[in-house]
């Protein structure tokens, strides 16, 4: 677990208080929590990235991640971004959701985050408009994308080169003579210490090194080379495996997702 900071948040007149922090392209805020507030991260341009330990979403304008109060997260931009941190008070918010979650942002959800962040409203204004939110709140059934981060340095220093490169082909046997052990050793030691197979572990990664690059507008066809695939169909058909869904609808903040492809990941 990190290390928890508490960050405290400034008081407004209501329940909700809107906070905008500019970042630049790969900046991030430390790890810290709220233990007061619930957090709704989102950015009206640009790509945001928010983690809590091994579990990381990516997140255009079309989505959002509401993290709960006492949750340690970090926050960062993987293009420049303005992270707008909607804080909402622990006592007076009336939802129950005790682990992080992404929620889609249309239209109307930004430009009632976007009016709560102005300084000039009546306070009776406010406390309507604050009444509001929750409704808007469309929990996304997409899930994170987890990539553990190993303890043995013999797997460590796999997973280091695969983070570093995700385009390496190199198949487990290349990366077990590289650490110094056998093939079978590896593979026993990628299932202890992260628990998944290399090859799982390994697609993980490539999907969340491929997420800010598509959140940028990149096509598919350079995404799926830059992580590793030799066609295009080959990684959307990791993505939906892994994720559920298409990278488009992921993307988009769409809530259908395909339950028996992640049935069947979680069986690889």
């Amino acid at each position: 677990m990190t290390e928890e900071v508490s960050r405290a948040v400034p008081p407004g007149v209501g329940a909700i208080v809107v906070g905008k922090f500019p970042l630049l392209s790969g900046e991030w805020i430390s790890a810290h929590s709220h233990p007061e507030h619930h957090m709704l991260a989102w950015t009206r341009r640009g790509v945001l990235g928010v983690a809590v330990d091994d579990t990381y979403w990516v997140l255009p304008p079309t989505r959002a991640l509401w993290v709960p109060a006492g949750v340690v997260h970090r926050a960062g931009a993987t293009r420049e971004a303005v992270l707008c941190s909607v804080y909402v008070a622990q006592a007076r918010c009336g939802l129950d959701w005790t682990e992080p979650m992404p929620v889609g942002v249309d239209g109307l959800l930004a430009h009632l985050i976007t009016y709560l962040g102005r300084e000039d409203l009546a306070d009776d204004a406010r406390l309507r408009a604050e009444a509001v939110l929750p409704d808007l709140l469309r929990p996304l059934p997409a899930l994170p994308i987890d990539v553990p981060r190993p303890v043995d340095d013999r797997v460590r220093a796999v997973a280091d080169a695969l983070l570093a490169d995700p385009s390496d082909r190199r198949g487990l046997e290349a990366h077990a003579r590289a650490a110094g052990v056998s093939r079978r050793t590896l593979t026993r030691l990628f299932v202890q210490d992260t628990g998944m197979s290399f090859d799982r572990w390994r697609t993980h990664a490539r999907l969340r090194a491929a997420l800010p690059l598509l959140a940028e507008g990149r096509p598919v066809s350079r995404v799926a080379h830059a992580v590793g695939y030799a066609t295009p169909s080959a990684f959307l058909a990791a993505f939906r495996r892994t994720v559920g869904t298409s990278p488009k609808r992921y993307l988009s903040g769409e809530v259908s997702f395909d339950a028996a492809a992640m049935s069947a990941a979680d069986d690889t």
